[in-house]
């Protein structure tokens, strides 16, 4: 047997640095390559990053809340010489650690482990709650006693622990606002204490309730947005009759025959890579007093999720998919959105973004650019409308599907007649789409 240091993997570009949110496993425990291990966040994003051993860990060396630094050692692992040698030769990075260190961890451990067990024998029967039979470990029933934590307080604790028990950070947080507030603290509804918590407290008039740590980095980021940049938004109302119909045609088989739902975001972005290529000059940057034209389209596409806050994963090189290949994505990267199962690459480098704020019912919006592109557009709620139809024998009155394109710029660099140009040439390559256009 020998023991690894296991070392921060690469999590994109521009990281060079995370916090350990949480360690899904613990000390003793045995872990196999490629499984999830500890949970961490960037500035962009949360992530669970996996072994790169099958073994036992033995040490934690980055704790929870603190910083670990891409290309360092986060934990140790025991592992067999001849794992370890083949690793080793495939990642030089990672280096075994000598007989005398690995006996001096043996014997650390030991010691841990028998401190342990005499906390154990002597807390061997903790005791439960009197209500419903839940159980509360003696540190929490000692914070409870002596904190003054009725059995009813108790039990309305929500717990972040191993099947929802209270941990000790449960009850601290719950006696910390039930002292801050001044409230009484049956009116206390706390969430598990996550990195995406969120803590209520309610009272006959208000509800004050703490921001997770997205909310909080979405809000700096906003305000940033518009110190940073001179926003500006332009309108177009576009007739999405065509594509409505050519989708409702079409939906049927595209979904027996790629196994996919066709929403309209990818023929939004569609049209929008198509106007880019016409006016490449707004898929640009800005770098101080330096103007960044960018090689490739990276379209950002904003994704709700189920806490009600926002993120934006990226198609790289929009304009490289097909009809098919650009759906499959855009799927792809909305279902990982939503299960938390995005890489900080998916997230990196967009050139401009687009938000679907009509599938929320919103006829139009202004939305805040994403720093440091230039651009960001939002469609609206597809409506149906009487509209003037213009046909070779004269006008006529119909009945059209008609949807708001809102387009927000840095006025900096990009002028009216560029930003309103931009969103009318996505609006014309929307109402000319061809009814008569075949998947494959």
């Amino acid at each position: 047997m020998a023991l690894v240091e296991m070392i921060m993997p690469k999590m994109g570009e521009s990281i060079f640095e995370c916090t350990v949110l949480n360690w899904l496993k613990n000390v003793g425990d045995v872990i196999e390559s490629d499984e999830m291990i500890l949970e961490v966040a960037t500035d962009k994003i949360d992530t669970e990053i996996g072994s790169a051993y099958d073994g036992v860990l033995k040490e934690i060396l980055v704790k929870k809340g603190e910083i670990a630094t891409i290309g360092k050692p986060i934990c140790i692992i025991e592992t067999d010489v001849e794992q370890v040698s083949e690793n080793t030769s495939k990642s030089p990075v990672q280096t075994v650690i000598t007989e005398e260190k690995e006996i001096e961890n043996i014997a650390d451990e030991l010691e841990k482990q028998s401190k342990l067990t005499s906390i154990m024998v002597e807390n061997a029967e903790p005791k439960a709650n009197s209500l419903t039979g839940r159980f509360y470990s003696p540190l929490v029933q000692n914070i409870a006693k002596e904190e003054n934590v009725t059995s009813e307080e108790l039990e309305s604790i929500k717990g972040s622990g191993a099947e929802n028990r209270v941990t000790k950070d449960d009850i601290l947080a719950f006696v910390k606002l039930k002292k801050e507030k001044g409230v009484s603290s049956t009116a206390i509804i706390e969430a598990p204490i996550s990195s995406a918590s969120t803590i209520y407290i309610n009272t006959s008039t208000d509800q004050i309730i703490e921001m997770d740590r997205m909310r909080k980095m979405i809000a700096e980021r906003m305000v940033e947005s518009k110190r940073i940049s001179a926003h500006v938004t332009s309108f177009v109302e576009t007739d999405m009759t065509n594509v409505s119909l050519w989708r409702d045609k079409i939906k049927g088989k595209f979904q027996q025959e790629t196994g996919e739902n066709i929403t309209f975001t990818p023929l939004l972005i569609e049209a929008v890579v198509k106007a880019i290529k016409d006016f490449p000059f707004i898929n640009i940057q800005v770098d101080g007093d330096k103007i960044i034209r960018k090689g490739k389209i990276n379209i950002g596409m904003a994704v709700a999720l189920q806490t009600g806050n926002l993120i934006v994963p990226v198609v790289h090189e929009a304009d490289s998919y097909s009809l098919i290949g650009l759906t499959k994505k855009v799927n792809e990267l909305a279902g990982r959105a939503r299960a938390n199962k995005l890489k900080a690459d998916d997230l990196a480098d967009g050139t401009l973004t687009v938000s679907n704020i009509g599938s929320f019912g919103n006829i139009a919006g202004t939305p805040i650019i994403m720093q440091p592109q230039v651009s960001i557009l939002a469609f609206g709620v597809i409506q149906k409308k009487v509209s003037v139809i213009e046909t070779p024998h004269g006008d006529t009155i119909g009945i059209r599907q008609k949807m708001i394109i809102s387009h927000s710029y840095d006025h900096r660099v990009v002028d009216g007649s560029l930003g309103g140009q931009f969103v009318k040439r996505v609006s014309d390559y929307l109402e000319n789409f061809d009814l008569d256009r075949k998947l494959f």
